[in-house]
């Protein structure tokens, strides 16, 4: 099992700065990937950033070249800095674990949600 747990959500003007926080415990040695999600209200979950075991990182279309995702292996910790923030980035974001296992399907992890409202 992995544990999640988020911080660095808040209020925030828009062109401002967030960084968010996801700190891991549990069975982390078993995480292949970790990332980054939100949803906003009435619209589904989308991945917004991720990150491999490996550094490999992948993004949304709609946060490149302004959100970093970033790990911390010593500190069992992964970051999202998010700059230049607009209002349609206000949403829950959500921190994800992935454990990928032989001949199964992948096992998600999820933290509770940290809530960023962007204002114009």
């Amino acid at each position: 099992q992995v544990q999640l747990v988020e911080s660095g959500g808040g209020l925030v003007q828009a062109g401002g700065s967030l960084r968010l926080s996801c700190v891991a415990s549990g069975s982390i040695f078993s995480i292949n990937v970790m990332g980054w999600y939100r949803q906003a209200p009435g619209k589904r979950r989308e991945l917004v950033a991720g990150i491999t075991s490996e550094g490999s990182t992948n993004y949304a279309d709609s946060v490149k070249g302004r959100f970093t995702i970033s790990g911390d292996n010593a500190k069992n910790t992964v970051y999202l800095q998010m700059n230049n923030l607009k209002p349609e980035d206000t949403a829950v974001y959500y921190c994800n674990a992935v454990e990928f296992r032989p001949r199964q399907d992948a096992i998600h992890y999820w933290g509770k949600g940290t809530l960023v409202t962007v204002s114009s």
